[in-house]
């Protein structure tokens, strides 16, 4: 079947940069509420990096890695030597508008870090309580799953699935709906935190404790060894969002300062 053409429409929407932002995450930022508008349809092909790069002037490589950030988020589906693919449908897309924002070194990155330490420590409390024997042995194996793991992918979907499955052990369908509503946003927070980490030891050892205290029915133990763990994750999200926005605005400067070397060299000559 032909692949409808959605380049018409993108330019306007997404040629509105504010400069407040690294060049990559605005252009994520508006691609998602492009998406959100319903122009495309699930199944639709975006334009290529090509043409987003020409039409917004800036390199290939950051509108790589701002389609490679959607990839992450399961907005986007990307397919070897055919293009960019829209996965999910505008409702979808609604809450990952939200959480996408979150992530962009806003002020709301704090408020983020907030909740979920305060979700998931009671989570973790309640799992104590009320944890069974089968939560015990899935919890083991996923934990042994982030010890055994020889690359990041396999750790961060372990550390993933113990996350979710600690919150199912909690017996609260209301947190743990809320958990699973920021779902995609804990994978792309732990994938961040993992693949700039030189090792996983580390955030297994931070693992630990919270499964010793489930284990052992220590509620209080066992919120406090996920608030130390969330704690400790958060200020390694914070120290990559902030180095990434030192290396943007840099970049940024440089480019700026360049055309002025270039027309200062012509009026020279």
């Amino acid at each position: 079947m032909k692949n409808r053409d959605t380049t018409d429409g993108l330019i306007p929407q997404l040629s509105l940069l504010s400069g407040r932002e690294p060049l990559s995450s605005e252009i994520a930022k508006g691609l998602i509420e492009y998406l959100v508008s319903g122009v495309l349809l699930p199944g639709d092909r975006l334009p290529s990096e090509r043409e987003l790069s020409s039409a917004l002037g800036v390199g290939r490589s950051v509108v790589r890695e701002a389609l490679k950030l959607l990839t992450l988020l399961g907005i986007i589906e990307v397919r070897q030597g055919d293009g960019s693919y829209l996965r999910a449908t505008s409702s979808e897309l609604l809450p990952k508008v939200v959480e996408w924002g979150l992530l962009l070194g806003e002020p709301r990155t704090e408020e983020l870090i907030e909740a979920r330490c305060i979700i998931e420590a009671a989570l973790a409390s309640l799992a104590a309580k009320r944890r069974s024997d089968r939560d015990l042995l899935d919890l083991r194996g996923l934990l042994n799953g982030m010890k055994v793991a020889t690359t990041a992918k396999e750790f961060i979907e372990a550390d993933t699935e113990f996350h979710l499955r600690l919150a199912t052990a909690a017996r609260n369908n209301v947190l743990e709906g809320v958990l699973l509503n920021i779902r995609s946003l804990i994978h792309v927070w732990i994938t961040r935190v993992t693949t700039e980490a030189s090792s996983t030891t580390p955030s297994y050892k931070e693992h630990a404790p919270i499964m010793e205290a489930v284990e052992s029915q220590d509620p209080e133990a066992a919120a406090r060894a996920m608030e130390d763990h969330l704690n400790s994750a958060a200020a390694k999200l914070q120290r990559i969002l902030e180095a990434e926005r030192d290396a943007e605005d840099h970049a940024v400067s440089s480019r700026r300062r360049s055309p002025r070397r270039g027309s200062a060299a012509s009026h020279t000559s």
